[in-house]
């Protein structure tokens, strides 16, 4: 299934061919090369000139990367919008905090778990 053999002898000797030989590259390859290399190297010192001439940002903007972006404030958005949602509309199997305050408004003797004894939830075997 696997091959155990860890004699590399013949990819040491190719390896080693191709470190001898050097790249046959056309005519004005590495020019070009180097040339682009030297722009994008320019474009990121202006870049970073002109970030650390910005660092004083609007405070709107600093709580703002620092909660990760708009997006992540988008998320966070959404997941307040489906808090109150299930807060105001529980699943079957979550009391309804509507009944609960209707039911403290008639009377003062309330029932969170409405058929099951809280004594039975704190007890261990």
């Amino acid at each position: 299934m696997a091959d155990k053999d860890t004699d590399f002898t013949e990819l040491d000797a190719l390896l080693d061919l191709a470190r001898q030989k050097e790249p046959d590259l056309p005519a004005g390859l590495e020019q070009s090369i180097l040339a682009d290399a030297a722009a994008v190297q320019a474009e990121l010192q202006q870049h970073s000139r002109a970030d650390a001439r910005s660092v004083s940002r609007p405070w709107w903007a600093q709580v703002l990367s620092l909660f990760g972006g708009a997006p992540a404030l988008g998320g966070l958005g959404v997941a307040c919008a489906a808090g109150v949602w299930v807060g105001l509309a529980p699943p079957a199997f979550l009391p309804d905090p509507l009944q609960m305050f209707e039911q403290v408004q008639s009377s003062s003797d309330v029932d969170l778990f409405d058929t099951h004894d809280v004594v039975a939830f704190l007890v261990e075997e």
